[in-house]
């Protein structure tokens, strides 16, 4: 079965598909909290309580998936929280220099824009039931143990 087909209706992964759209919800919420609030988008997913909690369902329910289509919305979420923090690490560099601030600025709107792209399409997935292209093939070159 490749990665973007349907799901076998008899395999029994409700549990952790459940879990999958809490965490995707999760992560929504701080998103959205984000944009109404005078925080950034990227700055309330990565800060955030929710996407926090969210973080943490995926570390201790990632022994649930390993092999399943679902793996690839595990790391999905997991790549998108980590690259949004390394991304604001960068930005909080840049911001430390006069000249910087302009593209620190830059750099959280499009990191911002990126954490929605990465919540909705991820989530859009899910919800029919397929797992997220080229995400198994970059956990077999790096080994099964990651995440």
């Amino acid at each position: 079965m490749s990665e973007t087909e349907a799901v076998p209706s008899g395999e029994d992964l409700d549990g952790p598909r459940a879990w999958c759209h809490l965490m995707y919800a999760l992560h929504a919420l701080s998103a959205v909290r984000g944009i109404l609030s005078s925080a950034t988008i990227a700055g309330a997913f990565v800060f955030g309580w929710p996407s926090i909690i969210a973080m943490l369902i995926n570390f201790f329910k990632r022994n649930e998936v390993p092999g399943t289509w679902l793996e690839s919305h595990w790391r999905w979420q997991w790549r998108t929280f980590w690259y949004a923090a390394l991304w604001l690490l960068v930005a909080g560099m840049l911001a430390i220099t006069l000249i910087g601030i302009p593209a620190a600025i830059l750099v959280i709107v499009v990191t911002g824009f990126w954490v929605l792209y990465r919540v909705i399409r991820g989530w859009l997935v899910l919800a029919e039931r397929k797992g997220l292209p080229n995400q198994r093939a970059s956990s077999d070159a790096r080994g099964k143990e990651n995440l």
